[in-house]
């Protein structure tokens, strides 16, 4: 693999990825202290493992944005076949939260979906590319993409993970919607897609813990100690902050009230902390770098990079999206982290490494006007 020619990168997403982390850090800190030091008698021990992961998934963005991102086209099958694999295996790891979603290796984790994504987008990006005009037919325009997302929803189901499966099939479909797939066929799989997570979610026997989650969506006080007491308690962290917020490091629910604070839910301790001003902030931020996203897809030099621009941008979107419907009982609790903010490795480091496919993108789209 050789690097590209020099070029420039676009300064405006490259800040826009740096603000969020630097809130996501600080905030990531302020909801986990608490519980670190309840839990692992250290109140750095979150904040100091994401800040390597951080410092890490930096060095891999910087390293991305200054490679061709013409070598994914390459590397696509190869990535699908490794994730297919991790999904297979990942269900023969130990259960953690009545769940299989992470491998165990040399005490570390990595959670298979967080690969899965970035998967799908390569293979979708490649396809669309490759069959243009095409995409209007049933037979290029949804088969392949329907056997890929059938594919690797039907391993993620059996973990299960309900909210990394939705939003995976998510992608997908915008993904076939922007490369240009025939309204009605691409309406018929939307129908098809909605069933599916239809019957998944309401009809007994399906996924027991999906129908639970509803169930305490719709009322989360008819078991306020139990399986509705985390909505609870964001929604009062929620509440508590007002307009302005109670003030950085002041949050009360994160004092073991809210779970594990720093993971899906910390963006109630954001709104506790910060308020509503705040919040609305940070959430101007992620409107900013999903345009700035869309716009480096548009300049694009080819099908190939627009796609994986609007891929790639379309995940932090929406997973973003559905994060803060969670957290405020908008949606049912589906389990999905806040890009930037929750705490994880894996995703960290991915999350990170995807921002800098989007800049070598935007790299070659500036090399073209030279």
């Amino acid at each position: 693999m050789q690097p590209a020619a020099r070029g420039n990168i676009d300064v405006t997403f490259l800040i826009l990825v740096l603000l969020l982390l630097t809130f996501g850090l600080v905030m990531m800190f302020s909801a986990s202290y608490a519980d670190a030091y309840y839990r692992k008698d250290d109140s750095f021990y979150y904040i100091k493992r994401q800040m390597l992961f951080a410092v890490g998934g930096l060095a891999v963005m910087i390293f991305l944005a200054y490679f061709d991102y013409h070598w994914w086209k390459k590397l696509a099958l190869p990535i699908f076949a490794v994730s297919l694999l991790m999904l297979v295996v990942v269900l023969f790891m130990p259960e953690r939260n009545g769940a299989k979603r992470w491998i165990f290796i040399l005490g570390q984790s990595i959670q298979p979906s967080e690969v899965a994504k970035f998967a799908v987008i390569l293979v979708f990006a490649v396809l669309i590319s490759l069959y243009g005009e095409k995409m209007r037919t049933f037979r290029y325009g949804i088969l392949p993409f329907a056997a890929v997302l059938g594919t690797v929803a039907a391993l993620m189901v059996l973990e299960p993970h309900l909210s990394g499966t939705i939003l995976i099939l998510s992608i997908g479909i915008v993904m076939m919607f922007v490369g240009g797939a025939d309204l009605k066929w691409f309406l018929l799989l939307l129908c098809v897609l909605i069933a599916g997570v239809g019957i998944v979610v309401l009809i007994p026997g399906v996924i027991e813990y999906a129908q639970s989650r509803f169930q305490y969506w719709l009322d989360p006080f008819s078991d306020p100690l139990g399986k509705g007491f985390q909505t609870i308690q964001s929604l009062l962290a929620i509440g508590s902050g007002g307009l302005m917020g109670l003030g950085l490091g002041n949050s009360r629910q994160k004092y073991l009230y809210i779970p594990e604070p720093q993971n899906d839910f910390v963006f109630s301790i954001v709104c506790e902390e910060l308020g509503f001003v705040g919040a609305a902030i940070i959430l101007i931020f992620f409107a900013l770098l999903e345009w700035r996203g869309f716009v480096i897809a548009i300049r694009a030099k080819d099908k190939f990079g627009s796609m994986l621009a609007v891929g790639l941008t379309t995940q932090v979107g929406l997973q973003a999206l559905l994060n803060i419907a969670v957290v405020t009982n908008t949606i049912p609790n589906t389990g999905i982290s806040l890009p930037f903010f929750s705490y994880g490795g894996s995703s960290m480091v991915m999350l990170m490494a995807q921002m800098g496919v989007v800049l070598s993108v935007s790299r070659q789209a500036a090399l073209e006007k030279q």
